[in-house]
């Protein structure tokens, strides 16, 4: 499953164990802006890090698993926990152009090859 959205929080990695650790997030998906949605997804292991080069506002796309547990309490009463872990995460903001040029590389531009410097070249 994925979705797109614009990470709207992000924790820090929980070490739950010695063998678990667990990273949330939050996205705001918004498939109808009216009413946007607040989805929260956990990253697990060795996927906490995924999130370390992303930042609040950027928009992403978040592939991830649903899982679902029962659980008996001592009361004997049966709970059900829903959880989404995601397990890649891909970058959906806009592409950079390339960098600004400075002022001083204008000064050392070479002409193109193509251009002419005989205007009987010119097809008009």
């Amino acid at each position: 499953m994925n979705v797109r959205g614009r990470i709207l929080e992000m924790a820090d990695t929980q070490k739950i164990s010695d063998r678990f650790q667990k990273r949330e997030f939050v996205i705001e998906y918004a498939e109808n802006p009216q009413y946007p949605e607040y989805v929260q997804f956990e990253l697990i292991q060795d996927k906490c890090s995924l999130l370390d080069s992303y930042k609040v506002g950027d928009e992403v796309e978040v592939y991830f698993n649903l899982k679902g547990r029962k659980w008996t309490n001592p009361q004997g009463q049966v709970k059900y926990f829903n959880s989404l872990q995601a397990w890649k995460l891909e970058n959906t903001g806009q592409q950079q152009g390339p960098p600004p040029m400075d002022s001083g590389d204008l000064n050392n531009m070479e002409e193109p090859g193509w251009i002419s410097e005989d205007e009987q070249d010119l097809p008009f």
